[in-house]
């Protein structure tokens, strides 16, 4: 299957959500909602380096989850994240160790 049907669908995570009547969000333009997914994939980066891995923003509907050798897998959003990030890896991953949060605090990330 080739994911198509996929980035077609449009399921938006709750975390993109767009501004609605009685429903609150802070990124109503849609300019914010593109500044604020890409602060997560910076954020996100930071982290998955440690891992030999790296995201980025696909049309502003998917994320692009690689390996420094090139694998790639596409994710529906950032709660898909660490599953497909242990596949790849081939390697049970903790984004919590203590090792990994002192070096991000350490360099200006924590």
């Amino acid at each position: 299957m080739c994911s198509l049907c996929g980035i077609l669908g449009g399921n938006e995570h709750w975390a993109d959500a767009v501004a609605r009547p009685g429903v609150y969000t802070r990124s109503a333009e849609r300019i914010d909602r593109r500044r604020e997914r890409a602060r997560r994939v910076a954020i996100a980066n930071r982290i998955l380096d440690a891992f030999g891995l790296g995201i980025s923003d696909w049309q502003g509907s998917s994320f692009l989850l690689t390996t420094r050798t090139g694998k790639t897998e596409i994710i529906e959003d950032l709660g898909h994240l660490w599953p497909a990030a242990e596949r790849l890896a081939g390697r049970p991953l903790d984004p919590l160790a203590e090792p990994l949060l002192d070096r991000l605090e350490a360099n200006g990330h924590g």
